[in-house]
């Protein structure tokens, strides 16, 4: 059972697979995860408070002053870092004041370390929000999730904990027009009784239609790196990622894998 949490509103930097020296921004508690998704695969474990926000948060004071003492701290030292990374113990882009404090911290970054990206890692539950979304076109890496090509193999990974429509969430996606990275988990396993595959070529086939409709700039694509919430389920090869990348890329799109 999976249950790793960040403890701090700031920790790192990490050394990140996609992001390279990634310093994290956590604007969820530190004692448990908020998500508006439950993944099967999720390093944080189970979404156990299903009521939404009804939680302590950090204040986007608070997030600006520790990231500004951060990057003071970290700037011009070996672990200077190249990403200033908004993840954490769930959705970021849940935080209320998540337009102002993605304000907040690119102007720290132009200010005190310009070399940095400013990247979002998100499930993309929340785009639909006019302010959500203006405050992702405006960030360097804009990273939205895309674990399958149809409904039924997204509410059996991810489990949406409101309503959802992929068509609606394609249609959003496909507005941010080249400020947009789609990051895609593939796994096969059991979940109960019910099988969980998202890499059999027709669910690589479908997911792969929504990804050349969205044109994102670029594909990340991975399996699972740590202990997962729900046992039984396998980490694809590498060779089976480069090969699904291989199509990607063969579409006209930019795709890296990550395993």
């Amino acid at each position: 059972m999976a249950g790793f949490l960040f403890d701090d509103m700031i920790f790192g930097p990490v050394q990140s697979r996609r992001l390279g020296k990634s310093l994290g921004i956590n604007l969820l508690p530190t004692h448990s995860k908020a998500c508006s998704y439950n993944c099967i695969y999720c390093e944080c474990g189970w979404t156990g408070n299903r009521r939404g926000m009804n939680v302590d948060l950090p204040t986007r004071k608070d997030i600006a002053s520790a990231l500004e003492e951060a990057i003071l701290r970290l700037r011009g030292s070996d672990m200077q870092p190249d990403s200033l990374t908004f993840a954490g113990n769930g959705e970021p882009t849940m935080h209320p004041e998540f337009d102002g404090i993605i304000n907040d911290t690119i102007h720290l970054r132009d200010s005190l370390l310009p070399t940095a990206k400013v990247s979002v890692l998100s499930n993309g539950s929340m785009i639909q929000h006019p302010t959500v979304f203006a405050a992702l076109r405006k960030v360097d890496n804009n990273i939205q999730k895309l674990d399958g090509g149809t409904e039924e193999i997204i509410r059996l990974i991810n489990m949406p904990l409101k309503a959802f429509r992929l068509s609606e969430y394609v249609a959003t996606l496909k507005r941010f027009g080249d400020n947009l990275v789609i990051q895609s988990l593939f796994l096969r396993g059991h979940l109960g009784n019910r099988v969980v595959d998202n890499t059999s070529p027709e669910e690589v086939k479908a997911w792969l239609n929504l990804v050349k409709e969205i044109n994102p700039s670029y594909v990340m694509i991975y399996a699972i790196e740590r202990e997962t919430p729900a046992s039984g389920l396998i980490r694809i090869s590498k060779d089976e990622l480069d090969n699904i990348a291989a199509q990607v890329r063969q579409a006209g799109l930019e795709a890296e894998v990550y395993a």
